[in-house]
């Protein structure tokens, strides 16, 4: 007995935390697509998402003293153009802080910790990992602890229907370092299969379920298939996340942009869409999806019924496949979260079959929400109204990549199917979860209302997600500082709030923005109040600095 306490200890407890060109794109395109640098025409001296001169940059202009095989020249030219703006030049420099911090070299620096409010990374920014989930991978992880369940009841906490879950998905997997089916564990999409369908009061095919390494991994492989050449079109919403742009630029296919309102809280404009969609075809483009991402990252904004009940018809009469990026559906604070499905299984039903031929792909994942488990890598996609042809190439395709983290789909199981009233476990779970998400709804209020309070900063209530998305009116003075950096002016203000107050956020270039205006955005995740006041601070300094 001693032997497998002291092998326990060493353990620690289970819960532990922790290339051929693209074309030319049209010039109305350019201003809102930061992501993606027009291949045919003088870039300017920065780009929106990470500017060509920027530290990471610097690295392709190094000299070389040997012939090397493969240059900045030779590599595949679509991953040299593609941009990722929330990994970009800022997260960079404060990765650099951060390093200085931790060898004791920050004495010159204006803050003593830095705030990494750039990307949704809840678990990076102490957001507590739940109990259940950490405890049922600890077996997955190490079933050797299974042969102790005294030792894990009553020395480690451990409740019995933690023990039964981990039994029950180690019977359907085997093991999590072995490889699964291609398209995921069987039983593991049964369980999403159920999930679906109470969430939206409608049969769900578990046969129609991929997992995935991730949300994006889906993403990638969705248009992987979607995209045929560099006429295919997908339209995107703008301001968008980037993984779009940059998996269009790595495709060499065209991102066709359309605006969401910001006057409507970030809505849909039906009207914008469909001059989006013209335009394109116009052009040559031949549109082949819409992307919407609901709620919406990185303006916060959650989809009225009504909203996406516009965007199922005009997909339907432009025979659109509708890309539904749900990763944040647990994420709403105002209102209530609408499925793209559950509606268009409505408007179907309504209708008489109007909708039958629609095809929509929905994504899920275990990273955002209250689970947060990012690293883990786990995330599902959902086809309806697909060809069985071209879903049995979206099996391929998935194949190809063998499969996805096993550990992540099982994570993704507990996600779907966590502790019921009743349970063991549910008490805790439902303690932590709801602390989570009250914690996420008072920080966005109160990075909300200090929005509001700050000269020239305007800020849509948050309805959803885990960011905001505010506009910015700078000085004169402070456009023309950045213009002498060759910077753009949002990312000027934001390398200023980073360098004097160790808050790292995203120029609203890097996610598209209206010509003409200035954004950035911010998660509320970080724990606390006082980096919000950091915030105000220094706003205030900036305005009276450049004024």
């Amino acid at each position: 007995m001693r032997a497998i306490d002291a092998a326990i200890s060493r353990c620690g407890r289970p819960h532990f935390n922790n290339g051929a060109p693209l074309r030319p794109l049209p010039p109305a395109v350019l201003p809102h697509v930061g992501c993606i640098p027009d291949r045919h025409h003088s870039p300017p001296k920065r780009l929106g998402c990470l500017g060509q001169d920027n530290h990471v940059h610097q690295l392709r202009h190094q000299s070389t003293s040997r012939n090397m095989r493969l240059t900045i020249d030779t590599i595949n030219q679509r991953v040299r153009r593609a941009e990722y703006a929330v990994r970009g030049e800022l997260a960079v420099k404060s990765e650099e802080f951060r390093a200085r911090l931790a060898r004791g070299q920050g004495a010159n620096l204006p803050f003593d910790h830095v705030i990494s409010a750039n990307i949704g990374n809840p678990q990076q920014l102490d957001q507590k990992p739940l109990t259940f989930f950490r405890q049922v991978a600890s077996l997955l992880e190490n079933p050797d602890l299974l042969k102790h369940p005294r030792v894990l009841v009553n020395s480690l906490d451990y409740q019995p229907d933690v023990l039964e879950r981990a039994k029950w998905l180690l019977s359907k997997v085997g093991s999590v370092g072995a490889y699964s089916a291609s398209s995921g564990v069987p039983a593991i999409k049964e369980s999403i299969a159920k999930f679906l369908e109470r969430r939206d009061g409608f049969p769900a095919d578990a046969s129609h379920i991929y997992l995935s390494a991730g949300a994006s991994s889906g993403v990638n492989t969705l248009l992987n298939v979607i995209c045929a050449d560099k006429k295919s079109g997908i339209l995107i919403p703008i301001p968008q996340y980037p993984l779009y742009s940059a998996s269009l630029a790595l495709l060499d296919a065209t991102p066709v942009p359309y605006n969401l309102d910001e006057s409507k809280a970030w809505g849909t404009d039906l009207d914008t869409i469909r001059q989006a969609y013209e335009k394109a075809k116009a052009d040559g483009v031949d549109v082949r999806c819409i992307v919407i991402i609901n709620p919406g990252n990185p303006t916060g904004a959650s989809l009225s019924e009504a909203d996406i009940r516009g965007v199922i018809d005009f997909a339907s009469r432009q025979n659109l496949v509708i890309m539904a990026d749900e990763v944040y559906q647990t994420n709403v604070f105002v209102g209530k979260f609408h499925s793209f499905k559950s509606v268009l299984r409505t408007m179907q039903k309504e209708t008489g079959g109007k909708y039958d031929g629609l095809e929509l792909a929905s994504l899920h994942s275990i990273s955002k929400g209250m689970v947060g488990e990012c690293g883990h890598r786990g995330g599902y996609f959902e086809l309806v109204g697909f060809d069985p042809q071209v879903e049995a190439n979206i099996y391929k395709f998935v194949s190809i990549m063998l499969c996805a983290p096993v550990i992540g789909q099982c994570l993704v199981e507990v996600m779907v199917n966590p502790p019921k009233p009743g349970d063991p476990s549910y008490e805790l779970y439902n303690r932590e979860y709801t602390a989570v998400y009250e914690g996420l709804r008072e920080r966005a209020t109160a990075l909300h209302n200090a929005f509001s309070q700050m000269e020239g900063v305007e800020c849509n209530q948050p309805q959803g997600s885990m960011y905001l998305f505010p506009t910015i009116r700078l000085p004169q003075r402070a456009i023309d500082a950045a213009a002498a950096e060759g910077r753009s002016p949002d990312e000027f203000y934001c390398m200023r709030l980073l360098e004097e107050t160790g808050v790292c956020v995203v120029p609203g270039a890097g996610f598209g923005q209206a010509e003409g205006t200035l954004h950035f955005r911010t998660t509320f995740l970080a724990p606390g109040t006082e980096w919000v006041g950091s915030i105000v601070k220094f706003h205030k300094e900036f305005m009276d600095k450049y004024r």
